[in-house]
């Protein structure tokens, strides 16, 4: 599905549309619309943690977000060999709103959010059997 950018997602300040096609429940990949050569893969971190964080105002009025908006969060994923040394950046998110179709990446302050990291392994998040 095809979203308009509308903050800057941090190094590719020239990308303003993008498809997100989901992988799986876990994974999606997220390219640029107008430039194929450029894709991330990213991971739905509500299936590894608790996630929450306080959305900057500028963010919401950028994303024209209220209470009754539905929204999608998403972390971008360093991919690594093995894949279990892959890192999950959870202090910039990809945040989507889903009614209008516009998409922006916040980067939180790391104060505000200490039990986020910014290169956080994947293997981290196994589960015990």
């Amino acid at each position: 599905m095809g979203y308009k950018v509308v903050s800057e997602i941090l190094g590719f300040k020239d990308m303003q549309e993008i498809v997100i096609e989901p992988i799986d429940d876990f994974f999606s990949k997220m390219s640029d619309a107008n430039n194929k050569n450029i894709s991330f893969i990213l991971v739905n971190p509500h299936l590894l943690r608790e996630y929450s964080f306080n959305l900057p105002q500028d963010i919401k009025t950028l994303l024209k977000i209220d209470n009754d908006t539905s929204i999608t969060v998403y972390n971008i994923l360093l991919i690594q060999k093995p894949l279990e040394k892959s890192t999950i950046n959870f202090l910039a998110p990809i945040v989507i709103n889903n009614d209008n179709k516009t998409v922006a990446q916040v980067v939180l302050e790391p104060k505000q959010n200490p039990d986020f990291g910014m290169a956080e392994r994947i293997e981290s998040f196994k589960q015990e059997n």
